[in-house]
């Protein structure tokens, strides 16, 4: 009988199966998905580095990239500091920590509210940490916050008139590794300090930078160069952080222990990636829905795009050496612009930012002031009312006690 059978299926086939031809078909498309998805997957981290005992600051490290790269160091043993918009009393922010908690084993992590949209917030922040005597342990700082405004939207400024994207991505860490800086210098020899910048291909797009006055003008805006030129101006601020750390020279006579390492995670699955891709509209998310599979497919997870950053803060060969490396699937490549490492350039940038800084600071500290002269004419002006309305329910009192007690005699 099985023989019948196999000699059956030999000659005349099998009329439920599908032909040679189809199976054929269906194999090398199944092949040609698998092909594409296991490309855009990108390399994955082969370094491997004992991170206990280590202090590690990440800035977006509630969503996206930022999230699986705190996930992984903390699996490794090292203490997470996240610098995050929301109060710690967040009922979200204090369920991801406790999440964050259990997934890696490891209790110690916490969170730091900075608002990266505000100088004042990021001055606030950075000056309490560096006040602190001895220095506070700081290994690694990891700066994967970003902001993009959606092509099609209009132009976004923070609230203290600054355009958002040059803000949130360049600004803001330009303010917070300045008023570092001493305590990321001051950092014992033996230790390897890594400050790894979240960069984009996009800069290579971007229009030359000058003093950065450029980026706050309305005329020309476009989102995607906007977001480019923050790119751009974050990167070329790196090469000039490094030059600045290595100029510096240590007490102990030690070499500089501290280096710069830009890091370009590719495409990936990403909060932002969706904002852009959906142009912030329902009609854009319904479309990103609807081709779903072709997204999973082109770009990679969060936990992907995270491998390269696990890569830089882990790989050997990036704690010796000269910094200011850039790495793109885990491996160091060229960078596709000169100006990048352009000194009269970024010396120009530099001192543009420190003006603006010092120009929008002094006029938020007048207007806190007045705000806060404003609220204490406030409150004077009601005292005297309560005052009033005090004395009048005592008065009132007084007079129903006289009434009282001549009721009483009247009895």
């Amino acid at each position: 009988m099985p023989i019948h059978f196999l000699a059956e299926a030999v000659w005349t086939g099998i009329p439920w199966l599908p032909s040679g031809w189809t199976i054929l078909k269906l194999t090398i498309a199944v092949a040609v998905i698998g092909l594409i998805k296991w490309y855009s997957m990108g390399a994955s981290n082969t370094a491997e580095r004992q991170m206990h005992g280590k202090v590690v600051m990440i800035t977006g490290g509630t969503t996206g990239i930022g999230a699986s790269i705190a996930l992984r160091l903390a699996e490794r043993g090292a203490q997470i500091v996240l610098l995050v918009h929301q109060s710690p009393k967040d009922l979200f922010l204090i369920d991801f920590i406790d999440d964050l908690r259990e997934k890696s084993g490891n209790e110690l992590i916490y969170a730091e509210q900075v608002d990266l949209s505000s100088l004042y917030s990021v001055r606030q922040f950075a000056t309490r940490w560096i006040d602190n005597a001895p220095p506070r342990r700081l290994d690694m700082i990891i700066l994967c916050a970003a902001t993009l405004t959606p092509a099609g939207k209009p132009r976004t400024l923070t609230s203290e008139g600054l355009e958002e994207a040059w803000m949130v991505n360049y600004l803001a860490n330009f303010h917070l590794l300045s008023i570092l800086s001493p305590a990321i210098r001051a950092q014992p020899p033996d230790r390897d300090v890594r400050i790894l910048f979240a960069t984009c291909s996009s800069y290579i797009t971007s229009p030359p930078i000058e003093d950065g006055s450029e980026a706050l003008k309305k005329k020309d805006w476009a989102p995607a160069k906007a977001y480019a030129r923050s790119k751009l101006a974050l990167m070329m601020f790196g090469h000039a952080f490094q030059k600045h750390l290595d100029a510096y020279k240590r007490p102990d006579g030690a070499p500089m222990n501290a280096r710069v390492i830009f890091v370009d995670p590719g495409y990936s699955r990403t909060p932002g990636m969706r904002r852009w891709l959906t142009r912030g509209t329902l009609w854009g998310l319904a479309l990103y829905l609807v081709f779903w599979q072709n997204v999973w497919l082109i770009l990679k997870s969060s936990e992907g795009g995270a491998q390269s950053f696990l890569y830089a803060a882990m790989d050997v060969t990036f704690g010796r050496g000269a910094g200011g490396k850039l790495v793109k699937e885990c491996q160091e490549m060229d960078y596709a612009r000169v100006d990048i490492k352009d000194e009269k350039a970024a010396k120009k940038l530099w001192e543009g930012s420190e003006k603006l800084i010092e120009r929008v600071e002094r006029e938020e500290a007048v207007r806190r002031a007045l705000e806060k002269k404003e609220q204490e004419k406030a409150a004077k002006g009601k005292a005297p009312e309560d005052k009033s309305n005090e004395k009048a329910e005592v008065t009132a009192k007084g007079a129903e006690k006289p009434k009282s007690r001549r009721q009483k005699k009247a009895k």
